[in-house]
């Protein structure tokens, strides 16, 4: 089974303004009142950019890149509310995108959005049932959010040639999602995960084999942690592996930090502890620029009938003009630096190869 997984997908605020529909600019930000904020900073710093664009233009050369590796399934975080309707929640930042650009998803073939996280209910409740409303029709299935309880916490079901994969989401406080988001028996919201403590993963490990079935393949995708910063947290560390040793699970998709994060393979399988963002609209925004927010990744993972991680290859690409293009040889240098060095804690190395980087596993890495 092959699948294309990344981090986090902001399709929102700036970018939405940039697409043949635009929600209204406004913004409730304490620095910036309109969306069309966020373009200007870009097109300052790196050109201008077109408008409208087509729905393909943000995903720019990473089309070509996925569709090379034939994936069975793609699967995004997607950080951002579609809605042009609904009341803004009172944290600082929402990002919205209309329903009309639904294009911008599909437009790259995604089979899954994982909805929980931070962003998907910046504009209420409605802007969440419009959300999924936007999503359904397209052909996307979602996992992590829905209109009660039950439908937050049931999987993506996944079915291709290649077996079919169940997807779990959960969002986690320390990501920054408000816990009255937190879906009920009657209430839309997100799978909200309350405990990373031990035995958390016990009631999570019972709601798997609830719905796996023979020869399923598990996924759970994990909205968690700060934006920025390299630790991993030891709680953090066991609860993949719980997750792994108890309930089963062939790969931890974690992401919320904004550049990417160590990888680690625990008896076989594959904990991605962060998959940084993907796409966004920070272009032209200072401060952090130790991290290089604007290289990003896109992961590859090949897996064999048991869940067991066959290889994983990571294609670098840098944002430029709210759109993702090919990363240089040193931005890529760069990166297998700095991702060698985080993963060598877990017992992995990084290794630059004709198409992007490879992970390599400790007797391979040498």
């Amino acid at each position: 089974m092959r699948i294309f997984l990344c981090g986090d997908v902001m399709t929102g605020r700036g970018i939405d303004q940039i697409m043949p529909r635009a929600c209204d600019p406004v913004l409730y930000e304490p620095h910036m009142r309109s969306a069309l904020g966020y373009l200007a900073l870009a097109e300052r710093a790196s050109g201008e950019i077109p408008r409208p664009a087509s729905f393909e233009y943000v995903w720019g050369d990473a089309l070509d890149v996925i569709a090379a590796r034939r994936p069975d399934f793609r699967i995004i975080n997607l950080e951002t509310s579609i809605t042009d309707d609904g009341t803004h929640e009172p944290k600082g930042i929402n990002y919205r995108m209309h329903p009309g650009n639904i294009g911008c998803i599909t437009a790259a073939e995604i089979d899954c959005c994982v909805l929980a996280n931070n962003h998907v209910l910046d504009w209420g409740v409605s802007g969440l049932l419009d959300t999924l409303a936007a999503l359904q029709p397209a052909g996307v299935t979602v996992a992590g959010a829905g209109v009660d309880r039950n439908a937050a916490a049931a999987p993506a079901l996944l079915q291709g040639s290649a077996g079919r994969l169940l997807v779990f989401a959960f969002a986690y406080s320390s990501s920054g999602v408000p816990d009255h988001w937190a879906a009920k028996p009657a209430r839309p919201g997100v799978n909200f995960l309350r405990s990373l403590g031990p035995g958390s993963g016990t009631k999570i490990a019972a709601d798997i084999e609830a719905w796996r079935q023979p020869g399923d393949l598990v996924l759970v995708s994990l909205h968690w942690g700060p934006n920025w910063g390299y630790d991993i947290p030891q709680l953090h560390q066991a609860f993949a592996r719980e997750l792994i040793d108890r309930a089963r699970v062939d790969i931890v998709h974690g992401h919320s930090s904004h550049h990417p994060l160590a990888i680690e393979v625990h008896a076989g399988k594959l904990i991605l502890y962060g998959c940084g963002d993907f796409i966004n609209d920070y272009e032209g925004i200072s401060g952090y620029a130790e991290y290089r927010p604007n290289l990003v990744l896109a992961y590859f993972v090949e897996l064999d009938p048991r869940g067991r991680l066959l290889a994983l290859e990571l294609a670098p690409f840098r944002l430029q003009r709210f759109q993702l293009v090919r990363a240089s040889p040193s931005e890529t240098a760069w990166l297998c630096r700095v991702l060698d060095r985080e993963c060598r804690r877990f017992r992995g190395h990084m290794r630059m190869g004709d198409s992007g980087l490879r992970l390599l596993s400790e007797n391979e890495g040498g």
